[in-house]
């Protein structure tokens, strides 16, 4: 099996205006000073798919993108059905790309069968060591973190975490940031959602914890309710051609959130949202500004 590691650039050339020429924009993990690049991406519902040739080359052609325009975390979990043996395929058609971040997760009640959920990831993603093993919507977390230091000692996993969606178990996960060594959370995090920023990134931070953030779009929805709307005349300002690089431009460009991970399944959504990677960030001032902008939609 191939290794997984995080390297300074993907070695594969950028194709097309995104990246062109540029380097992307990278964050620290706060408990190694590694970077990585801020937008990743996602694998829920996406990349669930049969075993079926046709499918299985459009997301292998998804994730060619992906790593070309300066990709770097990929996220999946047992929850979500053929998904991570679907990027185990991509990846080893594509050759096993530099630059991949393996992100996974431990989604069970008993600690046994998490056990066999890692040693299962492994074997479908083809890597000897997974770059990021979390903890699923904090199921049977104390007992899944054990598992996770135990193979952290061993090898097999480089950073451990724990993840929330849908807004759900904030005052759990914050009492867990208190007391447990982190390297990342994942909790979910958009510009209409943006209760975390009252506790969970404040104290990220000073844990010294890196924060992905989910459901960046609300799956769909935040794309179907403003695509038709005009983008605003300063979009340009953050290089923004697009809604879908606007809403991601405003998650990455909190200091707090490490990466975003948004999902897809057709190539040309994958181009739009690795524009994000690219170009200047809003800063304090823009950042309300876009707020103000969507909430008068």
């Amino acid at each position: 099996m191939a290794g997984s590691a995080i390297a300074a650039g993907t070695g594969w050339p950028l194709a097309g205006a995104a990246g062109e020429g540029r380097e992307p924009n990278r964050k620290a993990i706060p408990s190694s000073g590694e970077e990585i690049p801020v937008i990743g991406m996602g694998t829920w519902i996406t990349f669930n798919v049969a075993d079926d040739p046709d499918a299985l080359a459009l997301r292998t052609e998804i994730v060619d993108t992906f790593f070309r325009r300066g990709g770097g975390m990929i996220d999946s979990s047992p929850m979500y059905g053929r998904a991570e043996a679907v990027v185990g395929h991509c990846l080893q058609e594509l050759g096993h790309p530099e630059g991949l971040i393996s992100a996974t997760k431990i989604w069970t009640g008993s600690t046994g069968t998490g056990r066999n959920q890692h040693a299962k990831s492994l074997d479908l993603w083809g890597v000897d060591t997974l770059d990021v093993q979390q903890v699923h919507n904090l199921q049977n977390w104390e007992a899944h973190l054990e598992t996770m230091r135990e193979k952290r000692e061993a090898g097999e996993i480089r950073y451990i975490g724990v993840t929330t969606s849908h807004g759900r178990r904030h005052n759990q996960l914050e009492r867990i940031l208190e007391r447990e060594d982190l390297d990342f959370v994942q909790l979910t995090y958009n510009i209409l959602d943006r209760e975390a920023e009252e506790r969970l990134l404040p104290l990220a931070r000073e844990r010294e914890v890196a924060v992905i953030a989910n459901r960046p779009f609300r799956r769909k929805e935040l794309i179907k309710r403003f695509e038709s709307e005009p983008l605003p005349y300063w979009a340009g300002e953050i290089d923004c051609e697009n809604w879908p690089q606007l809403l991601l431009k405003f998650i990455v460009s909190h200091p707090d959130v490490t990466c975003a991970i948004p999902a897809t399944s057709v190539v040309e959504h994958m181009r739009e949202n690795m524009g994000a990677l690219y170009g200047p960030m809003p800063d304090d001032d823009m950042r309300q500004r876009m707020i103000e902008y969507v909430e008068a939609l």
